[in-house]
C-alpha cells in the first residue's frame, strides 16, 4: 500500500533563533557586555543613481522626515532609520514591520527599492567593555572622537561583512548596532559569543508579533 504523503508546513523563524539563548554568560561575576537581539525591524536597501538622489532625497523627507546621509552615517527621525551604505546606497530601518511594505511602496520608482527584512539579522551591543570586545575584530578606531553617535561603516568583523553603526548612548554608555546577512547569524554569533566571555555579557532577546512580521 501505497505511503500518503505528508504536507510540509514552513514556519516563521526569528533571526537569532537556535543561534543565541537569554540569559548571562562567561565571566560570572561581571557584565561587561549587553546584547540585545532586533527581530521585529522592517529592513529595506535602496539604490539610486546620482541624478536620483534629489527626488529620493525628498521623498524620504516628505514621508518619513528623513534627510539621506552622503557620508557614513546613520539618521533617525520617530521609528525610522537611513542609513548610509555605500555611494548611492542606504539602508531604511523600521523599529517594526506594521506598515513597512506601505512605506516601500512610497519609493517606487525612485530607487531599487529591496525588502531585506528576512534576510539581515541585528543586535544592539552596549556595556561598558563593548569597544574592547568590537576591537577584537573589526579594523576601526571606535574611540567616540573618531566613531561619534550617528557614524556608521560598511565593514566586516571577524571576516565576516556587517553594517555597524553608533545609537543614541544608553544609560550604560555607547551602543553599536550590528546587521549581518541572516545566513551568517550563527558564524557571527561564534565569534561573538567567545569574545564576550571575558568580559561577561548578558542577552535579552523579544519575539516579533503577528504585525511586526508584517
Amino acid at each position: 500500500m501505497a505511503e500518503t504523503a505528508t504536507p510540509s508546513r514552513w514556519l516563521p523563524r526569528r533571526p537569532w533563533e537556535g543561534v543565541l539563548a537569554d540569559g548571562h554568560f562567561g565571566k560570572a561575576d561581571e557584565t561587561g557586555v549587553t546584547v540585545q537581539t532586533r527581530e521585529a525591524l522592517g529592513i529595506a536597501t535602496l539604490i539610486t543613481g546620482e541624478d536620483s538622489h534629489a527626488a529620493l532625497d525628498a521623498a524620504m523627507y516628505e514621508h518619513f522626515r528623513l534627510s539621506l546621509p552622503r557620508t557614513p552615517m546613520a539618521v533617525r527621525s520617530g521609528s525610522r532609520q537611513a542609513v548610509w551604505s555605500g555611494p548611492g546606497q542606504w539602508l531604511l530601518v523600521a523599529d517594526s514591520r506594521e506598515g513597512f511594505r506601505g512605506d516601500l511602496a512610497k519609493l517606487a520608482g525612485l530607487a531599487a527599492v529591496s525588502d531585506q527584512s528576512d534576510g539581515r539579522a541585528v543586535l544592539s551591543l552596549s556595556g561598558p567593555r563593548v569597544r574592547d570586545l568590537l576591537a577584537k575584530g573589526a579594523m576601526l578606531d571606535l574611540h567616540p572622537a573618531a566613531f561619534p553617535v550617528g557614524t556608521a561603516a560598511s565593514t566586516s568583523i571577524a571576516y565576516l561583512g556587517v553594517t555597524l553603526w553608533r545609537s543614541a548612548d544608553s544609560p550604560e554608555g555607547p551602543v553599536f548596532e550590528i546587521m549581518v546577512a541572516r545566513s551568517m547569524a550563527g558564524s557571527f554569533w561564534s565569534w561573538l559569543s567567545a569574545s564576550a566571555a571575558e568580559f561577561g555579557y548578558a542577552v535579552t532577546s523579544r519575539r516579533a508579533s503577528s504585525a511586526d512580521r508584517g
